[in-house]
């Protein structure tokens, strides 16, 4: 749970103006329209890190009935202050308050590369989906993330390239986003997630990786091949049928 303490809690205005309501061009040209696409047609849906709801929005506005839960008090009083359909809880992923087995689908956006450990979120989101339920998490490439990377400009050779760091070590940096704003951030293989959420009986059937957003590639537009490294990484898992409970076989 976030303590009133933490840097979510602290934040949270921070987030609220820079990241919604069309401030965010991530989500605008990318997270949004996928959100589209991968929740169609669900009947129930959960989003883990509802923060001020923005996505829980989105999914209400398909026509799905929708529960966010985000363990910041200040973001659950500013997503039921927007409105916008759906019903919100303050709780953690590590521990939702739902019985097994009640929800078509499950949405995590941006939100697994600052918890750890993430395992038991993954697990409590295999419980509470339903047989043939899908997770769709939104993470952070673990390409971009990786310690040490960037983008490089050698004006010596003329070259210029994507600097990839350490990548196969996890990782932990506590990064100043904005003036005063630190947050941590949790870098893991990309294999780390995938071998997971099979542990825990969500076996991905989609990977997504879109080029980086427009203010984005304005930003780099020295670097010829900015469009080649994706910043966002998108993966849709499905409930198997039998769980995998952790530690079983």
């Amino acid at each position: 749970m976030v303590t009133d303490d933490s840097p979510w809690e602290r934040h949270a205005r921070w987030w609220q103006e820079g990241f919604t309501e069309g401030a965010d061009r991530e989500y605008e040209e990318q997270i949004l329209p996928l959100v589209d696409a991968q929740l169609a047609g669900s009947g129930t849906v959960l989003e883990v890190g509802c923060g001020e709801g923005q996505v829980a929005r989105r999914a209400a506005a398909l026509g799905a009935e929708v529960v966010g839960v985000d363990p910041s008090s200040a973001q659950v009083t500013e997503a039921y202050r927007r409105g916008g359909g759906p019903c919100y809880v303050r709780a953690g992923g590590e521990r939702l308050p739902f019985p097994g087995d009640c929800f078509d689908a499950v949405v995590v956006s941006l939100v697994i590369e600052h918890v750890e450990p993430f395992e038991p979120v993954l697990a409590e989101i295999a419980r509470v989906l339903v047989p043939g339920g899908r997770l769709v998490l939104f993470v952070g490439h673990p390409i971009a993330q990786a310690p040490g990377s960037s983008w490089v400009d050698d004006a010596d050779f003329g070259d210029q390239y994507w600097r990839l760091g350490p990548y196969l070590p996890d990782h932990l940096a506590v990064e100043e986003v904005a003036p005063g704003v630190e947050l941590p951030f949790f870098h893991r293989p990309l294999g780390r997630y995938v071998h997971e959420l099979g542990r825990v009986g969500l076996l991905v059937e989609d990977l997504i990786e879109p080029p980086p957003p427009s203010d984005t590639l304005a930003q780099l537009a020295g670097f010829r091949e900015a469009a080649t490294i994706p910043r966002l990484l998108c993966l849709r898992a499905v409930r198997a049928g039998a769980l995998r409970r952790p530690g079983g076989s």
